[in-house]
């Protein structure tokens, strides 16, 4: 049966709510996929309502084979990554695909074909859109469902892609730490002794001082992230947007901001994770909203694992073991709040330091997400 590729934007509706349904049809019998709530799907690709599309250009694709919608991929050029690491590189994301290597070749040949024409010399991906949402490929870690915001994805997407020519451009890595084991001694030891020798002290998030706590923590991210592959620096408005998706599930004492001499120089922020409940909302918004659900959840003790989402410290106050301080105080607060563990995500295959202190905190690598690239 011949395959028809169809490109459009977010103003055909139609096809629009078809690429928001179609991973129905790839993950109906899978226990691990966790449905997206429409509504999120909806101002994400919505360039009125997201800010991302202030600085990036966007195309989706559908392919059909007959009446039937057998493959979708999104191509974009985001142009903040471009002019902050000097590159001309294009994204693919949104990748969905029955396992038909056809069907898949003629999905990424599209987004490849769309990406020369905007004049760009490579192709990256899975991003949906950047590192700030869901991005990469999972290769290893099947076996369990994701936490809020990271991808999943069936095993022979790794086929599909490697068999087109895309080829591995870094590894992200996701770590698993139960609050029934204990940290250990000398890491607890050494870190009360770095708080009281720096100076350091650690408080929860302000939610009263909620404005001024996000420029302070968007002070430390664009110092802590700005040489790591990949990062972009976020405009205030998709800061804005992402303070205001997290501030209803924040739990302050998991939200932490390290002080030196009263300057904040370092954070981290670990959230509950939204996805145990969200399968069960069944991608559905209506009736009761995201929050309630959210709310409801914590009350009745449904949620009872976390996710370390970002921990980051300023240039200049590296190696001197606050992040060990700030994983030794989240995993404390955890452990006191009742959860039974959570997921820190994600690190960078390269990123040695953190990597090892996750490491000697207890975390166990449980799952690999992969960034694809081809010259194109």
């Amino acid at each position: 049966m011949p395959i028809k590729i169809e490109s459009f934007t977010y103003a055909n509706q139609k096809l629009v709510k078809a690429f928001i349904e179609f991973p129905r049809r790839i993950y109906h019998a899978d226990p691990n996929w966790v449905p997206p709530l429409r509504e999120d799907m909806h101002v994400l690709l919505n360039p009125a309502k997201h800010p991302f599309h202030a600085h990036a250009d966007v195309i989706y694709f559908l392919a059909f084979k007959g009446e039937h919608v057998a493959g979708r991929i999104c191509a974009h050029v985001n142009h903040n990554h471009n002019a902050f690491h000097a590159e001309k590189t294009g994204f693919f994301g949104f990748f969905e695909c029955l396992p038909d290597q056809a069907v898949a070749d003629a999905l990424l040949e599209a987004a490849r074909q769309w990406l020369v024409d905007q004049g760009m010399e490579r192709m990256r991906g899975p991003a949906n859109f950047s590192t700030n949402e869901e991005c990469a490929l999972l290769v290893e870690g099947f076996d369990s469902p994701p936490v809020m915001m990271m991808p999943y994805n069936p095993p022979y997407y790794i086929e599909l892609l490697e068999h087109y020519g895309l080829h591995k451009v870094m590894d992200l890595w996701a770590w698993y730490m139960t609050c029934e084991q204990k940290l250990p001694e000398k890491v607890v030891r050494i870190a009360e002794k770095i708080r009281q020798k720096e100076g350091i002290t650690v408080r929860p998030l302000n939610m009263k001082d909620f404005g001024n706590e996000v420029k302070r923590i968007k002070d430390i991210y664009g110092s802590a992230w700005e040489k790591n592959w990949g990062f972009v620096p976020p405009t205030d408005a998709e800061i804005a947007h992402l303070a205001n998706e997290f501030k209803p599930i924040v739990i302050p004492e998991l939200a932490l901001i390290a002080e030196v001499k009263g300057e904040a120089v370092a954070f981290s922020l670990t959230l509950p994770d939204g996805n145990q409940i969200l399968k069960a909302a069944n991608g559905k918004l209506y009736p009761f909203g995201i929050i309630k659900l959210l709310w409801a959840a914590k009350i009745q003790k449904k949620i009872n694992q976390l996710r370390l989402l970002l921990l980051g410290i300023k240039e200049g106050y590296r190696k001197r073991g606050i992040d060990s301080i700030l994983y030794v105080e989240t995993f404390q607060n955890g452990t006191r709040l009742g959860y039974k563990g959570g997921e820190i995500s994600w690190t960078l295959e390269t990123n040695t330091l953190v990597n090892r202190a996750i490491e000697l905190m207890g975390g166990r690598k449980y799952k690999t997400y992969r960034f694809y690239e081809k010259e194109i």
